[in-house]
C-alpha cells in the first residue's frame, strides 16, 4: 500500500481540492451517533464528491474506501458501479481513432482485466460481511460483464462460502444464478452429492439437487432422471429414516403426477421398511404412507401389520384413521395438526 493511502483524507495531495461535506444531523440530535473518524472523513468526502458529481478515477477509488468502513452502503454501491461504466466508456472513446479491430482487443482487454479485480474486490469484502444485499446484486452485475467463461468463479466463489456457512442464502441465491445465466450444469449433481454426503440432514443441499433436476437443460428434465433420483433417495432414507428433507424430496420428485406416486413400489416399499423397524423414528414414513392412502394407494397387509404394531391396539377399520393416530401420539407437537387431518378422513368417508 502507498504510504500516502495511510494519511487522512485531508492530508492528501489529491484531495486538497475538495471540501468535506458533513453529515447534516439537523440542528439538535437527540442521540448523535459517535463515528470512528475514518469513517467520518471517509463519508465527508463520498459527500463532496457525490453531489458535486464528479465521475473520475479518484470518485471510484473513494467509492471503494467508503465500502470498506461500510459495505451495506447502497448508494455507494451504485454510484461505484456508474463510475465503472463511465470509465470503460471513456476507455473506449479514447481509442476510437485505432482502427476497428484494435479498438475493440483493447476494449476487451481493459474490460477483462479491471472487472476481474472487482471481482477481488468484492471478495475481500464477503470476508467481513458476506450476507450484504449489495455486494451480491454487485457481484452478479460484475459476473454479467464478464460473460460464461467466469462460471467456474462464480461457483467456485459460493462453494467456498458455503463450506463456512451451509445455509448461506445469499450464496445460494447467487449459485442458482450463475447457472442459469452462465452455466456450469455439468458438475453441479455431483457438487450436490459431495455437499449430502458431507451432512445428508443438508436441506439447502437436497434443494439445490431438486432444482439441479429440474431445470438443467442437459439432464432432460423430472421424469428423465426419476427412476435414478427415486433410488438415490430411497437409499438415504433408509440409511436415516428421521431426515425429513430425503422423505421431503422423495415425494417432490412425482410433483403433478399423482399416479406414479401411488402406483410406484419404491415408495410404498420404503415405508414398510422403515415401519417395521424398531429401532428409528417413524413419524416421517407414517406421515408419507398417510399422504399415499389419501391419494389412493391401497395398502397390502403388510402395511396394516405394520401400523397395527405401532397402534399397540386394534387397527381402525380405515387404516389412514389409524395412522392419524399413531401420528397424534408419536408426534406430540402435531398432535392438532394430524387431529385435523383425521378429521378430514372422516369427512371424506
Amino acid at each position: 500500500m502507498d504510504s500516502g493511502e495511510t494519511l487522512p483524507l485531508s492530508e492528501q495531495a489529491e484531495w486538497s481540492d475538495v471540501v468535506p461535506l458533513t453529515q447534516d444531523d439537523g440542528p439538535n440530535p437527540v442521540v448523535p451517533i459517535a463515528y470512528k473518524e475514518e469513517f467520518r472523513e471517509t463519508m465527508d468526502y463520498f459527500r463532496a464528491i457525490y453531489f458535486s458529481d464528479e465521475r473520475s478515477p479518484r470518485a471510484l477509488r473513494i467509492t471503494e474506501k467508503a465500502l470498506r468502513v461500510n459495505s451495506g452502503n447502497y448508494t455507494v454501491m451504485i454510484l461505484r458501479c456508474f463510475v465503472e461504466c463511465l470509465i470503460l466508456v471513456l476507455l473506449s472513446s479514447s481509442t476510437v481513432l485505432k482502427w476497428e479491430f484494435d479498438w475493440k482487443r483493447l476494449v476487451l482487454e481493459e474490460l477483462n482485466h479491471d472487472l476481474y479485480g472487482e471481482l477481488e474486490f468484492i471478495k475481500s469484502l464477503a470476508n467481513d460481511n458476506s450476507k450484504n444485499y449489495q455486494l451480491w446484486h454487485h457481484r452478479r452485475w460484475v459476473a454479467e460483464k464478464l460473460g460464461p467463461d467466469f462460471a467456474w468463479k462464480e461457483l467456485d466463489f459460493t462453494r467456498r462460502i458455503l463450506s463456512l456457512d451451509a445455509k448461506h442464502y445469499h450464496a445460494w441465491s447467487h449459485r442458482q444464478w450463475a447457472l442459469r445465466a452462465l452455466g456450469g450444469w455439468e458438475t453441479e449433481l455431483d457438487y450436490c452429492h459431495e455437499l449430502l454426503e458431507a451432512d445428508v440432514f443438508n436441506n439447502s443441499a437436497w434443494n439445490q439437487r431438486y432444482y439441479v433436476i429440474t431445470r438443467s437443460p442437459s439432464l432432460g428434465g423430472l421424469e428423465a432422471v426419476r427412476g435414478s433420483e427415486v433410488s438415490y433417495t430411497v437409499k438415504a432414507i433408509l440409511a436415516n429414516p428421521e431426515n425429513e428433507s430425503s422423505w421431503r424430496y422423495l415425494k417432490a420428485l412425482y410433483k403433478d403426477d399423482r399416479e406414479s406416486w401411488i402406483s410406484d413400489p419404491s415408495v410404498s416399499s420404503v415405508c414398510l421398511s422403515v415401519l417395521s423397524r424398531r429401532d428409528c423414528f417413524h413419524v416421517f414414513a407414517l406421515s408419507t404412507l398417510l399422504d399415499l392412502l389419501c391419494d389412493g394407494f391401497r395398502p397390502t397387509s403388510e402395511h396394516r401389520d405394520s401400523v397395527k404394531a405401532l397402534a399397540n391396539e386394534e387397527p381402525d377399520t380405515n387404516l389412514a384413521n389409524l395412522v392419524c393416530t399413531v401420528l397424534c401420539r408419536v408426534d406430540p407437537i402435531r398432535a392438532n395438526y394430524w387431529a385435523w387431518r383425521k378429521s378430514k378422513i372422516t369427512v371424506a368417508m
